[in-house]
């Protein structure tokens, strides 16, 4: 049997997410994306999430946009890391098998004025989870 739709309400979704996996999702479907790239805004009836990201701190000038889908003043958190990498002057990096301490790297965004971006609450697009 070949499925039309998929039930789940809330999809992570990476690079390889198509236009056709999409139409397949139900309507109401939260797409977060865990990549550097949002994807392609297919569906009106469903709600895109902007790529993981953050509030660049106040002191840091001479920041506008790095991405023209995120708002001003955000970045993403690929950006954020290196210049938290390079504020800290870390060697290790944050992903696959050289994975270092996730509470260090979040203090230390905290620590240098980076915040958690503010996600409007789900129940203002009137949807089901």
């Amino acid at each position: 049997m070949v499925v039309d739709t998929l039930s789940q309400k809330i999809w992570l979704v990476g690079d390889e997410m198509t236009e056709e996996d999409q139409r397949k999702a139900a309507k109401g479907t939260v797409f977060i994306p865990f990549s550097q790239f949002p994807p392609k805004r297919v569906r009106k009836d469903c709600l895109y999430h902007s790529t993981p990201a953050m509030q660049s701190p106040r002191a840091l000038e001479n920041v506008d946009s790095c991405e023209n889908w995120l708002p001003r003043r955000v970045m993403s958190v690929s950006r954020t890391a290196r210049i938290v990498h390079g504020l800290g002057g870390w060697e290790e990096h944050e992903c696959g098998s050289t994975m270092s301490n996730i509470d260090k790297v979040w203090e230390a965004c905290l620590k240098h004025g980076f915040q958690p971006l503010r996600i409007p609450a789900l129940s203002k697009y009137r949807m089901i989870i």
